[in-house]
C-alpha cells in the first residue's frame, strides 16, 4: 500500500510518500520511497503582513501540482495534505486552498497546533525507549513549537506555542511569549522520573547529523548550548561555508537552537534523542491507522 503526507509549514512544504507493507507477524513496516521538501517561507509574508504574497502564492500551486504529479507517478492509494501556523493565520488560507484544489486537486486542510503536537507523537517512539524516563517532545517549526508531555505511556500535556524560527527571525517574538512558554512548562512538565527531550524538526535533525552522534543515542542539552554560541557569532554566509549548509538552513538553525535550548532549560531536560520523525510521518501513521479501523 503507497500512502502520502504533504505537510505544509512556515518553513518549507514536504511530500513524504511511504510503501507500507504488512508481514503476516509483528508491526507494518513504512519505507520511504521519496521525501520532497521546498523552502516555501510563506511565514515571512504572513507574520509580517498578515497574507500570503503573490509570489509565494505561485509557488505554492506549482509547487502543488508537482507533488500531485509525483503522488500519481507513484500511484499513491490514500493522502492528506496539511497546513500548519503560516496558513492558519493567513487571511487568503482559504482562498489559496481553493486555488490549489482547482490547478492540482490537492485537497488542503488546515490543522489546528494542538494536531499538529498530536501528529508527531503518533510517531510513537518513546514507546520504543526507556520506561523509567518521561518524556517531551519538541517541535520545532518556523511559525510555532508544539510540546507533547508523555508519562507512563499516555500523553499528560499538549501545547502549541506561536514562537517558531521564522517568526523570531522578524523579530515578532515578544518576551510575553516567552513567559508564557516558561510557564507552562514549569506548571506542566513534572515527573518523579528523569523527563528526555526527542526533537524533531529539519533544524533539530541538522545539528543531529553533524554532531555525529550515532543514530539511537541522545545529543546533550550541553552540546546545544555550544552549537548556539557558536553560530549565534557568525553572518549566515559564515554558517553556509562553515557547516556546509544552505542559505534557508543557516539561517533558521540559530533561532531553532535558542527555542530548544530554552525548552530544555526550563524543563531541566539534559539530553534529546532525534529519530528524524516530522509531522509528514506521524499523517502517514494517522492514515494507515484510520484504514486499519475501517476494515
Amino acid at each position: 500500500m503507497r500512502i502520502a503526507a504533504i505537510d505544509i509549514g512556515s518553513n518549507a512544504a514536504r511530500l513524504l510518500i511511504n510503501e507500507v507493507t504488512e508481514p503476516k507477524k509483528g508491526k507494518p513496516e513504512f519505507m520511504k520511497l521519496n521525501l520532497l521538501r521546498i523552502p516555501l517561507r510563506l511565514g515571512i509574508d504572513v507574520f509580517t503582513q498578515g497574507k500570503i504574497g503573490a509570489e509565494r502564492e505561485e509557488m505554492v500551486i506549482s509547487s502543488m501540482k508537482v507533488f500531485s504529479d509525483l503522488m500519481k507517478i507513484y500511484k499513491v492509494e490514500h493522502y492528506r495534505a496539511c497546513a500548519t501556523s503560516a496558513m492558519r493565520d493567513a487571511k487568503n488560507g482559504a482562498e489559496i486552498i481553493d486555488a490549489v484544489k482547482k490547478t492540482s486537486g490537492i485537497d488542503i486542510e488546515i490543522i489546528s497546533g494542538d494536531e499538529e503536537a498530536t501528529l508527531i507523537y503518533e510517531n510513537h517512539v518513546a514507546e520504543g525507549l526507556d520506561k523509567d524516563s518521561a518524556y517531551l517532545y519538541i517541535d520545532v517549526g518556523g511559525g510555532s513549537t508544539e510540546l507533547t508531555f508523555y508519562e507512563n505511556g499516555e500523553m499528560k500535556y499538549e501545547h502549541s506555542f506561536n514562537i517558531g524560527t521564522i517568526r523570531l527571525l522578524n523579530n515578532l517574538v515578544k518576551d510575553e511569549h516567552w513567559k508564557e512558554m516558561k510557564e507552562e512548562i514549569r506548571k506542566n512538565i513534572n515527573s518523579k522520573k528523569p523527563v528526555v527531550a526527542i526533537g524533531s524538526g529539519g533544524n533539530i535533525n541538522k545539528i543531529f547529523s553533524m554532531s555525529k552522534t550515532k543514530d539511537g543515542k541522545p545529543m546533550s542539552a550541553a552540546y546545544l548550548k555550544k552549537c548556539y554560541k557558536e553560530m549565534k557569532g557568525l553572518t549566515v554566509a559564515e554558517r553556509m561555508s562553515r557547516y556546509a549548509i544552505r542559505e534557508d538552513r543557516a539561517d533558521v538553525l540559530v533561532p531553532a537552537l535558542e527555542i530548544f535550548n530554552n525548552v530544555m532549560t526550563w524543563s531541566d531536560i539534559e539530553k534529546i534523542f532525534v529519530p528524524k520523525i516530522s509531522v509528514a510521518d506521524g499523517l502517514i501513521h494517522r492514515i494507515y491507522d484510520g484504514l486499519k479501523s475501517k476494515s
